[in-house]
């Protein structure tokens, strides 16, 4: 239960005394009722409407988005345009937020979520949960570059953990890893002389980019997807 009040504020309708005095205009209704008391206690899982209009009152959301390149993955930014900018204004107001982060030239899967756990979980070295990305690179690989990735690289600040490398192409391969350090993937190349030009991320643990999603565009999880990243995350489903 919730105050009506909070409520809206939280689902981003506008500040306190701003939702108050749509409230006691009767502008608001919960399962077909107007309520006109903002501190009346509610079920966030009720129908609610907002001058007639039906409102999302849902504060628990999980989102699939196709990243395009020249977006921050960022909650905000005063300069430059984030990922939150392809959401409606309410995911943020509720806290939903990326999973990680992909570079700003990084295209492919992110993962959104409102849960704080599942989030910290995902992204714990200790789950060891995979990120699989498709390079496009300056020059061949070759299986001399597919075994340095099996054996780790040491990088400037950290020993990157053994990775998966498929060459997809003359100039392309097809990473696993299960870090998520900065432009690691990237760096990874670099230590064994090739300069990545492109790069996409096709999946986070059991989550999978829907191939029928265009890039910048988003839809809110599957309940099986939602499923496979719990199990990642060794959590109960809700």
């Amino acid at each position: 239960m919730m105050r009506l009040d909070r409520w809206l504020v939280t689902l981003g309708v506008g500040s306190r005394s701003q939702v108050q005095k749509l409230i006691r205009q009767g502008a608001v209704t919960v399962n077909g009722l107007p309520v006109t008391d903002p501190s009346a206690a509610c079920d966030t899982g009720a129908a609610l409407t907002l001058h007639r209009q039906p409102l999302d009152g849902r504060l628990t959301r999980h989102v699939m988005l196709h990243k395009p390149a020249g977006l921050l993955t960022a909650a905000r930014d005063k300069k430059q345009p984030t990922v939150m900018d392809l959401l409606p204004e309410s995911y943020a107001s509720i806290g939903c937020m990326p999973v990680g982060r992909l570079d700003k030239d990084t295209t492919g899967l992110l993962f959104l979520t409102t849960d704080g756990e599942l989030n910290h979980r995902l992204l714990s070295p200790t789950r060891h949960v995979d990120k699989t990305y498709l390079a496009q690179v300056d020059g061949p690989l070759s299986e001399k570059e597919v075994a340095a990735f099996a054996e780790g690289l040491h990088l400037s600040d950290f020993d990157a953990k053994p990775a998966l490398l498929e060459i997809t192409g003359p100039a392309s391969g097809r990473v696993t890893v299960q870090e998520g350090k900065f432009h690691q993937v990237k760096r990874m190349f670099s230590a064994v002389g090739r300069e990545v030009t492109a790069l996409h991320r096709e999946s986070f643990g059991s989550l999978r980019l829907d191939p029928t999603l265009p890039e910048g565009q988003w839809r809110e999880l599957t309940d099986e997807e939602l499923r496979g990243l719990y199990a990642d995350a060794q959590m109960e489903a809700p």
